[in-house]
């Protein structure tokens, strides 16, 4: 991007700003779950594999950011460049392997390098900058990814695919008990090693998560529409008879 380009769009925002009722009214609090939307309309398009909508959902994230820099200059707090600098010197301290002379011979490597320069930095744990707001599989995900980074990992594929086969009697025994806190409990742990066990064959738990989700959307409305032209209602159909419609469409291609 030009200067050019990104000082049009910070000049559009000094007039919004200073003209627009809405914008002038806008704090950094009131904007946070407008930009955690646009967020998650950015990863719909990246799931869509849809370049035109990740191009425009790019720019409206890239608007939040000038927009709390913008708030946060008027309270003379930081600048747009303040911003651009800080990152720009976090990546070169971060990658010493190539703007020093730490080698890294592969991205596991970087990581682990990554995370020590973090400490060193003054995080007080592996696991310090997880945001407590994130959704909890995703948090799973990084919080285990965080944990083999420091070596807290499995050594054997079928060790972690064991740890998931004791968190499943150790729920099904608490749920013998009548104790719903502890099958909870026991639950959120079957959950975190099935993840952890997604995690171990390179797979991301979030995304193969949300394509079954999509699969069961599909499938479920096709369930209704065929219903529906047989004249029924699914409220009103058995199990059995929803359940003959649903192996009907998984055997369609």
């Amino acid at each position: 991007m030009e200067d050019a380009n990104l000082q049009r769009l910070t000049d559009i925002m000094d007039e919004l700003r200073e003209k627009c009722p809405w914008d002038r009214k806008q704090t950094i609090h009131s904007l946070r779950q407008q930009t955690i939307e646009e967020l998650y309309e950015l990863t719909d398009a990246i799931d869509a594999d849809d370049y035109e909508s990740i191009k425009e959902e790019l720019g409206d994230l890239l608007l939040h950011i000038v927009f709390y820099t913008k708030i946060a200059e008027e309270q003379n707090h930081f600048t747009l460049r303040d911003v651009v600098d800080t990152i720009s010197e976090k990546l070169i301290k971060r990658h010493p392997h190539i703007y020093g002379d730490v080698k890294a011979d592969n991205a596991e490597e970087v990581k682990r390098n990554w995370e020590k320069l973090k400490l060193a930095d003054g995080k007080n744990s592996v696991l310090g900058g997880i945001p407590n707001s994130l959704p909890a599989l995703v948090k799973s995900m990084r919080l285990q990814g965080k944990a083999a980074q420091a070596g807290f990992e499995w050594e054997r594929q079928e060790d972690v695919w064991d740890k998931v086969m004791e968190e499943k009697e150790e729920l099904e025994k608490a749920m013998s008990s009548g104790d719903n806190n502890e099958s909870t409990r026991e639950a959120g742990d079957l959950l975190f090693s099935v993840v952890n066990y997604i995690r171990f064959l390179n797979i991301d738990a979030d995304y193969a998560l949300e394509l079954t989700n999509k699969k069961f959307i599909d499938r479920f409305k096709k369930m209704e529409s065929i219903a529906t032209e047989t004249g029924k209602n699914l409220i009103d159909m058995s199990l059995q008879e929803m359940d003959e419609i649903w192996n009907q469409i998984k055997r369609t291609p």
